[in-house]
């Protein structure tokens, strides 16, 4: 039996503005119509064993990734949910836990959820091979055929052939420089360390035992008070923060005298950078590679997204240009890596354009601000059918609502009524209300907030069918 691991805990910082903290590189559609976790759930789709997922996200990725997987008819048999990032390691070993519960000592196969692999055929080969491997009590690392001196990422050095197509490992190898780098490809040995496993649960709970004990009880403390929370598993807070961090490479591979390396050629990107993202795309004749309204003049080898405008660009070469509704991204491909220092610096700046996009997903829909000034503001809401938002009221702000599409069932105060297209309503500062779709199509509206305060955070909630306790 095969259980998929799917880590979703990154950020994905260096594809920022698309890629933002609350909605990250894996949830969004960066080189197919579905998302990147949708692709690399899907791609597992007729390996022999297999059974349902266990997905690990960080906890305010929960709804985005429960409804993705609905989208897809893909039904995991846990969401794990980390209220913060610890690395894989930890992730990896409440996965085997999990995967444990049924009585069972599954093959894990670990998988980070923002990666592209373009031959799916030679990636089940690679797994039918892990598998019969991991079988026999060995760690499976795959490494990917370098094609390139790349710095970007760490490596695996092989060493004896174990049997056909399998190697010993003989080092982990840190981000080299360019002219490391190019030793690597020269000597023929070293491949690029892609981040995917596989190994029986068992096995790799009892490496983790040795080598870092105190990891292997803290992750066994915080699924044991684990709360089952509607589709999710919350790991206890206190106990998950007492766990060490680290990576599964530092924490177990490097140490373990059982690690066997699987060489693979899957036509596979990490999507670690707008650069690779230009490499993976289809270019046209100059070598642009170009998504939404673009138009270009006199440029070449660029990589320009547009998000919700027009863009035009003229003379540019080896650039990067990404528009977003509330940023817009301009760099050297060769520098592309460095946008997380953007990144930092918003952060630094407490910007909301570090964290979060114009358009705000909910469990029950999506927001997004066409407006603003002081002591207004004007959103555009959409509720999915039959999904309601919290009962609450506002402390600082009053709002105008006004119904372009659906039907809405309101309640203000003691009254509950509905709304068609075309009507609207006033909720005075300070009254309890909700908000919910009563029909079978989508419920759009326009919300004019006034106020002298009109922050997200001021929301007192009474009743919400998520869960929810503050601004979520």
């Amino acid at each position: 039996m095969i259980v998929p691991v799917i880590l979703s805990g990154g950020s994905g910082t260096r594809l920022w503005p698309l890629s933002r903290a609350l909605r990250p590189k894996q949830l969004l559609s960066m080189t197919s119509n579905h998302t990147m976790i949708q692709d690399t759930v899907s791609r597992l789709e007729s390996i022999e064993n297999l059974v349902e997922p266990i997905i690990v996200c960080n906890e305010e990725h929960r709804f985005t990734i429960a409804e993705q997987m609905r989208e897809i008819n893909i039904h995991s048999s846990a969401i794990i949910l980390e209220p913060f990032g610890k690395n894989t390691a930890p992730a990896v070993a409440i996965s085997a836990l999990q995967a444990q519960k049924s009585g069972d000592d599954p093959v894990l196969l670990v998988l980070p959820a923002d990666h592209v692999i373009e031959n799916t055929e030679a990636f089940h080969e690679a797994v039918s091979t892990g598998y019969k491997t991991a079988m026999e009590g060995k760690l499976v690392t795959f490494g990917i055929f370098p094609h390139t001196a790349e710095t970007g990422y760490g490596y695996i050095r092989g060493g004896k052939e174990i049997s056909n197509g399998v190697y010993n490992v003989d080092a982990f190898v840190e981000k080299p420089d360019i002219d490391t780098a190019r030793t690597y490809l020269d000597e023929g040995n070293y491949y690029w360390n892609s981040g995917m496993f596989m190994f029986k649960a068992s096995t790799y709970l009892d490496e983790l035992k040795t080598h870092n004990p105190e990891m292997f009880s803290s992750a066994e403390l915080s699924l044991a008070s684990a709360l089952t929370d509607m589709d999710f598993t919350r790991l206890d807070r206190d106990e998950f923060a007492k766990c060490p961090s680290d990576s599964i490479d530092y924490a177990v591979m490097e140490k373990t005298n059982d690690a066997a390396l699987i060489p693979v050629d899957i036509g596979w990107n990490d999507i670690g950078s707008w650069s690779a993202l230009w490499d993976v795309g289809d270019s046209d004749e100059a070598g642009n590679v170009i998504h939404g309204d673009v138009v270009l003049h006199d440029s070449s080898n660029s990589y320009v997204h547009s998000d919700s405008r027009l863009v035009t660009v003229v003379g540019l070469n080896d650039h990067v240009v990404v528009e977003t509704a509330d940023a817009v991204l301009v760099a050297h491909r060769d520098k592309s890596q460095n946008v997380k220092d953007i990144v930092e610096q918003l952060k630094s700046a407490n910007r909301d354009e570090a964290i979060i996009h114009n358009k705000a997903y909910r469990p029950w829909g999506a927001y997004e601000c066409i407006d603003h000034d002081s002591g207004f503001q004007v959103k555009r809401i959409t509720v999915n059918p039959g999904a309601s938002l919290s009962l609450q009221l506002h402390h600082h702000r009053a709002e105008h609502w006004i119904v372009v599409k659906g039907t809405a069932r309101v309640t203000c105060g003691e009254k509950v009524f509905l709304m068609a297209e075309n009507e609207s309503t006033y909720i005075p500062l300070g009254e309890k209300h909700r908000l919910e779709n009563a029909g079978k199509i989508p419920l759009e509206l326009i919300e004019v907030q006034t106020g002298s305060y009109l922050g997200e955070d001021d929301i007192v909630r009474f009743d919400d069918v998520y869960g929810r306790d503050s601004n979520k």
